[in-house]
């Protein structure tokens, strides 16, 4: 069977993603700091699907609880065969008035840590073969303060990982999706319905990792679920970023 790693698995996509590879038969490697979450979500998994599915509780802003990941990623003896780098959060959109070390901690966990985790899984993969999905998020072709920033990095690295290991029969993909539901914007403070998004622009978990594994499988360097998003990104294009930048402001302060 195959076997998959997930960071931020304990709730949100990264939840979503674990039920769904565990519905095809991957073992499982669940990662995310809250212990006592990912082992309730471990014994349903191997309950309903039969399969293997492991534990790592880890601070990805933390780089010694980074490489406790990476050592795993690099045991060439039980190789990952899909890396999933999905953890991260949000801070309000004011970079100016949020406390800079918040903003430290959120770019190790967005870029440094998924860097640090795709080196690794790299180096049994090249030759062998597998995927690396990173989420990212629609927000990186729109400015949006240091979140956008961390999500077009992760776009751009992807795109040229993608084309660069191709060869090694490695496939990196970033799934970009719009508002989606999860609790992502509650453990912001922001109460489902107080958003200020509307509910048009609302995207489902398992619709968006459906999608995201799908063309992750065809081999795209970049996944953007549904045909508004695609629309959105494509229209940002087009449209002056101090226009696309005042659209952005909208849904959290």
């Amino acid at each position: 069977m195959p076997t998959a790693l997930i960071t931020g698995a304990s709730a949100g996509l990264g939840a979503e993603f674990a039920r769904q590879l565990a519905a095809r038969g991957a073992d499982l490697i669940l990662v995310a700091r809250g212990a006592d979450a990912l082992e309730a979500l471990a014994a349903e998994l191997r309950d309903a699907y039969g399969v293997s599915a492991d534990v790592i509780s880890a601070d990805l802003s933390a780089e010694a609880d980074v490489e406790v990941v990476a050592v795993r990623l690099r045991d060439a003896a039980n190789p990952v065969d899909l890396l999933v780098n999905n953890a991260g959060f949000g801070l309000p959109l004011q970079f100016a008035d949020n406390d800079i070390d918040a903003e430290v901690r959120h770019l190790r966990v967005h870029v440094e840590a998924s860097m640090r985790l795709m080196h690794a899984a790299l180096q049994t993969m090249r030759g062998r073969g597998g995927r690396i999905i990173n989420v990212a998020s629609v927000a990186g072709f729109i400015p949006r303060s240091t979140y956008s920033a961390c999500k077009s990095w992760l776009i751009g690295f992807s795109r040229w990982a993608n084309a660069e290991y191709a060869r090694d029969n490695v496939t990196v993909t970033a799934v970009c999706p719009g508002f989606t539901h999860t609790s992502f914007h509650e453990r912001m403070g922001l109460a489902r319905g107080e958003e200020g998004i509307p509910g048009i622009a609302w995207l489902e978990a398992d619709d968006v990792v459906r999608e995201g594994l799908r063309d992750a499988a065809r081999g795209k360097a970049v996944s953007i679920p549904s045909l508004r998003y695609k629309t959105v990104v494509m229209l940002s294009g087009f449209l002056p970023r101090s226009l696309t930048a005042r659209a952005a402001r909208r849904g959290r302060n």
